[in-house]
């Protein structure tokens, strides 16, 4: 990594880092516990579940304040650090009280989470020296390389404050105040609140202000310690156990306790990284042309390799135009106020139509006509997958812990093609996943055997 260097007109250190991983945290948003969250529909014992590791964070908060208050060099920031720790221990004291303004009760009992744990140890680790990979570790003589830990604890600190006021600010957005019976709206607009957002920022103007003698070496640390504090925080959030069933996007692999995962993942330019279809044409084509040079007889009417091609084309053209006509015809004229089930089950059975019809054209077309099994297998076996979709799919389908149905949705012709895909190169035999496709038969298609 290069020396994370200051520029005067970027921000400070605690912004620009935000910036740059905010991706990372949009995660987040979509895991079961945030979504069940925001509609409201998480089950209360779930919240509370997770309410209740608040004070092995805030324990670990003040600790790790009060040793950067000793770190801290100058006075005015040893002050900042201790008002900081005051708060902590301040929400530590009031926290059953503030759970029932929210309208809930903590449990008796509650126990730290392994999750938990990863991050509070981390945490603690930093902040008091134990940083991997740092170069003169254990020799701290200076009031400079005291200050340089004081920095390393609150960048182990921001990242968290600054997820939770970007997640609640985000669920907010989405709540309409005059119709919301969201029952975690006051937990939500706590942390939505001006006095959160400033602790959250207190800690960011802190960590900016001591990182401004820290060396580039000292400076990538940082940037390491604020990176995998926001993972650490991310992981936790994703393996809060959930009770309901939840239909998610999946942006990572997460294993929350008892969790049966059934996962829905298009095939073509999702799973793929070029068309299969066209693919297929083109080894029709290429086909064509060997025909062309061999004058091979065929049980079919001969298309030369420059009709299909134009064929091909054309039809191409011509799909591309009545689809985007087909999802203009079913687009709503007026904005929806609410989610319409039944429309959108409509609208499915329109695409679906429109998809049935141009198969057919294609059919009728004889493009594919002189493809042979083996040739579709081989073009399966070669097929170029997106950038991590075999890996997320095998760690899926390779979970012991984890009972996972993974489904895989496709207008491609042909379930040989998919399967000689996923089975080429992978760990997970093809035949774990469970495929939805539009099979046309050999016998329709005119391909030779």
């Amino acid at each position: 990594m290069e020396g994370f260097q200051a520029t005067p007109d970027d921000g400070g250190i605690a912004k620009r880092l935000w910036v740059k991983f905010k991706n990372e945290s949009l995660c987040a948003l979509y895991t079961p516990f945030v979504v069940c969250l925001a509609s409201g529909t998480l089950d209360s014992k779930s919240f509370l579940h997770c309410i209740s590791q608040d004070v092995y964070f805030l324990q670990a908060f003040a600790h790790a304040y009060e040793l950067a208050e000793d770190y801290a060099d100058d006075d005015e920031d040893k002050e900042a650090i201790r008002v900081m720790r005051k708060r902590v221990l301040r929400k530590l004291k009031d926290q059953d009280d503030l759970v029932r303004e929210w309208g809930f009760e903590l449990p008796e009992v509650s126990t730290c989470d392994s999750a938990t744990v990863r991050y509070t140890d981390f945490l603690l680790a930093t902040a008091a020296g134990k940083v991997e990979g740092e170069k003169g570790r254990g020799k701290i003589v200076t009031p400079f390389e005291k200050t340089r830990l004081a920095a390393y604890a609150l960048s182990a600190i921001a990242p968290c404050m600054r997820l939770y006021s970007f997640l609640s600010k985000e669920i907010q957005a989405v709540l309409v105040p005059e119709e919301s019976t969201n029952i975690y709206e006051r937990w939500i607009d706590c942390l939505c609140s001006e006095s959160f957002e400033a602790n959250a920022s207190r800690i960011e103007d802190l960590l900016d202000k001591l990182s401004v003698t820290l060396t580039g070496e000292e400076l990538d640390v940082v940037e390491k310690l604020y990176h995998q504090a926001m993972k650490l925080e991310l992981e936790f959030i994703a393996a809060q156990p959930i009770t309901q069933s939840t239909i998610t996007p999946i942006s990572q692999v997460q294993e929350p306790a008892g969790c049966n995962l059934t996962l829905f993942c298009d095939f073509d330019m999702t799973c793929s990284a070029v068309d299969s279809s066209a693919l297929l044409a083109d080894v029709a084509i290429i086909a064509a042309a060997k025909t062309d040079l061999e004058d091979c007889e065929s049980p079919y009417v001969h298309i030369s390799a420059a009709d299909l091609r134009a064929t091909w084309s054309n039809l191409s053209s011509k799909y591309i135009e009545e689809y985007e006509q087909c999802i203009e015809s079913i687009r709503p004229s007026e904005t929806v106020g609410r989610f319409d089930y039944e429309g959108l089950c409509k609208a499915l059975v329109q695409l679906s139509d429109f998809e049935s019809r141009a198969n057919d054209m294609v059919v009728h077309s004889g493009v594919l006509r002189g493809l042979s099994q083996e040739d579709i297998k081989r073009v399966g076996e070669h097929l170029i997958f997106q950038n991590g979709c075999k890996n997320v799919l095998q760690e899926i389908l390779g979970r012991e812990n984890m009972h996972a149905d993974v489904h895989i949705l496709s207008y491609c012709w042909s379930g040989d093609l998919i399967r000689s895909a996923f089975s080429s190169g992978m760990l997970v035999s093809a035949y774990c996943l469970i495929m939805h496709f539009i099979e046309f038969y050999i016998f329709r298609l005119g391909i030779i055997s």
